[in-house]
């Protein structure tokens, strides 16, 4: 009981210290033997940047920053401002859909020199060979057991016009799991990009890095600045190792939070860490606490000959202290040396799980004897209760084994109940101020504290009811009562481990039931939608189609298309050359004017903007789509339960159908192709000056009460022939005749991932709750717990009543008595423990949803008088649900299961002995 937290503990910490790589060897996995690692920002203008380059910003901040001019300004190529005579290693990544055995897997494709000294410790090969020619790829083993592929076969990028040959298998040492292929510089992201622009497919857009070697001192911090004036971000192995003062480093003086964030918030992870060690402390010291008291009672009669030949109590309590100290110190060593010899011989499991090599194994004895000493500090916290009880003990008393009066400590439930009291103020007090939930979980663990100190009083109350019980309970109940030191300790065992739970359900249930309420349906109950992800594989749309059919029960289904402007396989809202797309422009007249001031809401007084919150052009859907510009006929419409009869006319006689009154003005609605992002962009709520071409379209309008969907137009394939617009095949929507099962849908996803496609398949079914797990898994937890520690009481009240049983059976009483009576000592154990429980555990729950709910209100009331939302928006809806499956299975099913184990694993007779006198 001792050693298993230690074993835990120990092995965490080697684990976790292995895993924790210095600076040189993350250095050597990130730029391998180079001096540096040189990249572009992205940003346009200099940088600031922390001295290990995870962190930049642009000069000045990002207040001041346009983010248009980096994609309008060409940067520089890195090479030209690299120092003249520096060996350099380009680094190209980008990622892709690569076709395996399995169908399609997003992999990052790389372009390296594997061969180069620079790369040495960046790769790990594992076996085969490094790559040389054209053709050639080697790929990780996290790929290889993805893909189902293996080395010696052959790979294929998607839309690349011939396969590659993998020639060996390697890892990443710091991402394991990532899926990756390398092939020699120039030999894969720029053939395939080739192909894939001849193909109109979107290209794969690399992402350079350089490896930069100098010699000498290596690459300075003042050589870092100089870059950062260029855009450029360096991670340089001499500023990491020796990294330059706080004061030096423009960005923390110019962005304070950014030190902040490097810092972290290390109080909070101490007082978590305190916390959870304290709290198992804790659980260790209820339980093993009874068994020491059950020891030393089983020791009186020595401890009673001590104190007959002169020993006093200060003896008697360090004997049994002594013993503590002993079992804790073999605890230690025995918990620490499985602890380390487990994570040796786990090293393999335990890198796969984190992911990432160990950098050698780190013993830190400092932090090895600490948590050694953490099973000495329990032991001899578990033994000072039993070694007071035991000193009190008279001589007579313990040398004849008499238990004598017991008188019941009265402080103790004076200052649980003034805990309980307090802790509850303290929640309550908790859910109105503005510390919140930090708050309530201090109160509800005082209060939980409280519980524990009062639970010797609550086991006096439960014993009242024996009278009212059968022969073998009321024994059970009377023997938990009599004997409260053994009892309280493995019922507030019980009560901790059992609140937690409750209070983790109460929340989890509450959450869920909050969830059940604001979701929001995508498409009308028992349809679906059918996409392809990727434009590029628009050319597999009809064969998704017919999958569809064939799989899943159909009633009807409705083909869409999406408009094309330039490359059908462009993504929606790509810039590349080549790429367009097209959008709604709205009459200025009709356009919120919130969004239209270049200063933004921020130009109105709250006043204006409240008001403004409920004109008719600021009211936004709360549906949103992808594609809300779609292709299709009115069959689109039934599937989305849209029955409104002239819209269904509309589209049937060729004209298209708006759901947004704020787009359409005298009946008609424009459409802008935009083929070139300009300076101020409608992606940026700039319309006027967005270049373009116009299509004005005569349109029928939608009632107002018409749900769409995120739909905001539908386009009849003759009109958007007529109006001279692309399309290209986008997927379906479909109604179904009944549900899809389980293996229904197995089979369309199975068929889909056979095909190749990156695709979504949406069937809107309602909300569907992902908490049974966690609630099951909670319950179990708690359910474990209880057991053992009812179980450890049992055993401890069977040890300690043996006499007693042996009188039963002298007396005459049936064998099944003793094995009954073993079953309801568990079961009252339990019982006790998960009552306490359950009632302590619903606090902290109720007072976090009450934080919860005054934090919700008080942003709606905000957001109302700043006119940042409307009055028509729901009032938060935060409900609290207590989870009474949760509860009836701790309240029910395991104090019976805990009876009927201790039942089954109790013999029934004992041998018959004689009772010792007196």
């Amino acid at each position: 009981m001792l050693a298993l937290p230690i074993v835990g503990v120990s092995a965490a910490d080697l684990t976790l210290r292995s895993a924790e790589l210095s600076p040189e060897q993350a250095l050597t996995r990130m730029i391998g033997t180079a001096d540096a690692r040189v990249s572009q920002s992205h940003m346009s203008g200099p940088i600031y940047q922390s001295p290990d380059g995870t962190r930049s910003l642009p000069v000045g901040g990002y207040k001041d920053y346009d983010p248009s001019k980096a994609t309008r300004e060409k940067p520089e190529p890195v090479e030209s401002l690299l120092p003249p005579g520096a060996q350099v290693l380009k680094d190209s990544t980008g990622y892709t859909k690569v076709r395996t055995t399995h169908g399609l897997l997003d992999t990052q494709l790389r372009e390296l020199d594997t061969h180069s000294p620079l790369v040495k410790g960046m790769i790990t090969l594992n076996r085969g060979q490094l790559p040389e020619a054209p053709g050639e790829v080697i790929a990780t083993q996290a790929f290889l057991k993805e893909s189902g592929l293996f080395v010696g076969s052959s790979v294929t990028p998607r839309g690349a016009t011939s396969p590659y040959k993998i020639v060996g298998a390697y890892e990443l040492p710091d991402e394991l799991g990532r899926p990756e292929i390398i092939a020699p510089p120039g030999t894969l992201i720029a053939p395939l990009n080739k192909a894939l622009t001849a193909s109109g497919g979107r290209t794969v857009t690399a992402d350079d890095k350089y490896l930069v070697k100098v010699g000498g001192a290596g690459v300075t911090w003042d050589a870092v600045q100089a870059a950062n004036t260029k855009g450029l971000i360096v991670v340089s192995r001499a500023v990491v190792l020796h990294p330059p003062a706080d004061s030096e480093v423009p960005l923390y003086r110019n962005e304070p939070s950014a030190k902040s964030e490097r810092d972290g918030n290390k109080t909070v992870q101490m007082a978590i860490l305190a916390t959870v060690v304290g709290l198992a402390m804790l659980e260790i010291c209820l339980l093993a606490g009874p068994a020491f008291a059950v020891g030393a009672r089983r020791s009186r009669r020595q401890l009673g000959l001590v104190g007959a030949n002169g020993g006093d109590r200060r003896h008697i309590r360090s004997i049994v202290l002594s013993g503590g100290l002993v079992l804790g110190a073999v605890a230690a060593v025995i918990g620490t040396v499985i602890g380390v010899l487990l994570t040796v011989v786990l090293r393999p499991v335990l890198e796969e799980s984190l992911g990432n090599r160990f950098g050698g194994f780190d013993f830190r004895p400092l932090e090895l004897v600490g948590i050694a000493l953490l099973a000495v500090v329990t032991g001899l916290l578990a033994a000072i209760v039993p070694a007071v009880t035991a000193s009190r003990q008279t001589v007579l008393a313990s040398l004849t084994g008499r238990r004598g009066v017991r008188r019941a400590n009265r402080v103790l439930p004076v200052i649980g109940l003034i805990a309980i009291a307090a802790g509850v103020a303290i929640a309550l007090y908790g859910t109105t101020s503005d510390l919140g939930s930090t708050v309530v979980a201090g109160g509800s663990a005082l209060a939980e504290l409280g519980l524990v100190a009062l639970t010797p009083v609550l086991v006096g109350l439960f014993g009242r009811l024996g009278r009212w019980l059968p022969l073998s309970p009321r024994l059970a109940l009377r023997d938990a009562v009599r004997n409260r030191g053994r009892t309280a300790p493995a019922v507030a065992a019980v009560l901790a481990a059992v609140a937690g739970t409750v209070a983790v359900a109460t929340y989890q249930q509450s959450f869920d039931a909050q969830m059940r309420h604001e979701y929001r349906a995508e498409l009308p109950h028992g349809t679906g939608l059918l996409t392809v992800r990727d434009n590029s594989a628009y050319k597999e749309v009809p064969a998704l189609r017919e999958a569809l059919a064939k799989e899943l029960p159909l009633v009807q289904r409705a083909d869409i298309d999406r408009l094309v402007v330039g490359k059908p396989g462009c993504e929606s809202f790509s810039s590349d050359p080549g790429c367009g797309r097209i959008e709604l422009i709205t009459p200025k007249e009709q356009r919120c004017p919130l969004y239209e001031d270049v200063k933004g809401i921020e130009a109105f007084s709250e006043a204006r903007r409240k008001e403004l919150r409920q004109d008719w052009r600021c009211q936004e859907s709360r549906y949103g789509t992808e594609h809300s510009v779609l292709v299709g006929d009115e069959k689109v419409l039934s599937v989305l339960a849209v029955t409104d009869p002239g819209s269904v006319a509309a589209l049937k006689a060729g004209q298209a159908v708006s759901f947004d009154k704020r787009q359409v003005k005298d009946g008609k609605l424009t459409l802008r192709i935009i083929t070139k992002q300009g300076e101020d962009d409608v992606m940026r709520g700039r319309y006027d000056e967005t270049p373009g071409e116009d299509k004005v379209l005569s349109v029928h309008l939608a009632p107002d009460t018409t749900q769409n969907w995120g739909v905001e137009l539908i386009l009849p394939p003759a009109a958007a022939k007529a109006a001279g617009l692309a399309t290209a095949p986008l997927g379906s929507y479909f109604g179904l005749d009944g549900t899809a099962s389980s293996e229904q849908r197995q089979r369309i996803a199975g068929e889909i991932d056979r095909m190749g496609v990156e695709s979504s398949l949406h069937i809107e079914a309602g909300y569907q709750g992902d908490d049974s797990l966690v609630m099951l898994a909670l319950a179990v937890f708690a359910g474990l717990v209880t057991i053992g520690a009812a179980g450890i009481a049992t055993g401890l009240a069977q040890a300690d009543a043996e006499a007693d049983l042996k009188t039963l059976a002298a007396v005459g009483a049936a064998p099944r008595v003793r094995r009954t009576l073993s079953g309801f000592q568990c079961g009252v154990v339990a019982l006790m423990g998960v009552v306490l429980g359950s009632a302590a555990g619903i606090l902290p729950a109720i007072g976090l949803r009450l934080t919860e709910q005054r934090q919700a209100e008080a942003l709606y009331r905000e957001s109302i008088e700043q006119g940042l939302s409307t009055m028509t928006e729901s009032v938060p809806f935060v409900p609290i649900s207590l989870p009474w499956e949760t509860l009836a299975g701790l309240l029910v099913v395991v104090p019976l299961g805990a009876a009927l184990l201790a039942a089954l694993v109790t013999r029934s007779s004992g041998a018959l002995a004689r009772r010792a006198a007196g």
